[in-house]
């Protein structure tokens, strides 16, 4: 009998309940016990994984990946997917290795080129991949003469993090003044110039910036299984123009993209993002993880998370192609269930038993973590959480 797969997920995307979901649907119908930490009592990936528990705050690297030790050996995990701190967790692959436990993570020399943008860009360049201009900012001066500069070449200026993911801190810069027309509409991502440089002046410590030229649609995201051998198993591009969603196996998506994976030790699930400088496809980021739409090549016919598991275990799946590439698509937000009850907790539904590495549940009275209903009081409705379907 092949024994179940455990899976952990830490502190991870709600996106990735998506994720969760088609490890349970794999192709070879193994069992799979899903075990999820994060830090926020309510997120989606708690209630979808088989057990849960709230993550400790304020830990060091060196502390949490103590803790990740602990919950690997406890909870008999196979198979780690770590975000949350995961340079410091694959400096520790071996000890994970001695507790049983395979990381599903590039080696940490990746890991550290693509946590700066700045050294990244460098790399990447130096072995052929096309990168838009960009300048390290961490003052005002620097800030302007970046921008006076990209303005003359005719771009529009943009600046982010230099290390960061998720499009958090873009922004995009304007020399319009502040009026009504922003504040008609939803907020944007454009900000006044004056207004970035007085808060670099007034700030008390200097800022860590990559300013580059905005670049234009589409965006492909080309998501990537590379083995521990250096050699891609899959890449496949999801692209993005606007409101509209597709797929493509164009070379001049995929080929650089593999140069990256192959050529800098992305093992396992990697995404890498371009964009467009003018007629020319230039790198945008990369993330030493998988995408939050990585669920997104279900309709190519491609279960990607399962295939990155069984090569985590050691069972190659071979290189994946999509048998058709899906119509174009959009996304919308829907409904998740989140836990009635604090944590710690344990998946239990009246149509599967309990995964026999569980306890069996209470006898009456009814579990104190149980919430009852007031005497006389309609019983609420389930708490939900939209999970956007977002790569």
């Amino acid at each position: 009998m092949v024994s179940r797969v455990r899976v952990w997920l830490n502190r991870t995307y709600a996106e990735n309940v998506f994720f969760m979901d088609q490890l349970r649907r794999n192709p070879n119908d193994r069992a799979v016990e899903i075990h999820a930490t994060h830090g926020d009592a309510d997120s989606p990936v708690l209630a979808a994984a088989d057990t849960a528990d709230l993550e400790p705050e304020g830990l060091s690297p060196a502390a949490y990946v103590e803790f990740a030790l602990d919950q690997c050996a406890r909870r008999g995990i196979d198979v780690f997917v770590p975000r949350l701190h995961q340079s410091a967790i694959v400096a520790h692959r071996a000890d994970f290795e001695a507790v049983g436990t395979a990381l599903l993570a590039p080696t940490p020399e990746a890991v550290a080129v693509f946590h700066d943008k700045v050294i990244a860009y460098e790399a990447v360049q130096a072995i052929g991949v096309p990168v838009p201009p960009w300048w390290r900012v961490r003052t005002a001066e620097q800030l302007v003469a970046a921008v006076e500069e990209l303005e003359a070449g005719g771009y529009r200026a943009c600046f982010k993090p230099a290390s960061g993911a998720g499009g958090v801190g873009f922004r995009v810069i304007t020399r319009s003044p502040f009026s009504l027309t922003q504040l008609n509409g939803f907020p944007s991502s454009y900000v006044q110039l004056d207004t970035v440089v007085a808060a670099l002046e007034q700030a008390e410590e200097q800022v860590d910036w990559l300013v580059m030229p905005r670049l234009e649609q589409p965006e492909v995201s080309v998501d990537c299984l590379t083995g521990p051998d250096n050699v891609l198993r899959m890449a496949i591009g999801r692209t993005k123009n606007g409101r509209r969603r597709g797929f493509t196996l164009q070379d001049q998506w995929l080929e650089p993209a593999r140069r990256i994976a192959e050529g800098f030790g992305l093992h396992y699930l990697s995404n890498i993002q371009f964009r467009m400088l003018g007629e020319q496809p230039v790198l945008m980021d990369v993330n030493t993880r998988p995408a939050g739409g990585l669920h997104q090549l279900s309709l190519c016919g491609v279960n990607a998370p399962w295939a990155a598991v069984q090569l985590a275990l050691g069972e190659d799946p071979g290189e994946i192609a999509p048998p058709f590439l899906g119509q174009d698509y959009t996304v919308v937000s829907g409904p998740r269930p989140l836990r009635a009850v604090t944590l710690p907790h344990q998946r239990v539904e009246d149509t599967e038993a309990l995964l026999p590495a569980l306890p069996a549940p209470a006898p009456q009275p009814e579990p104190e973590h149980t919430a009852q209903p007031a005497p006389a009081t309609p019983t609420a409705p389930p708490a939900t959480a939209a999970a956007p379907a977002t790569a």
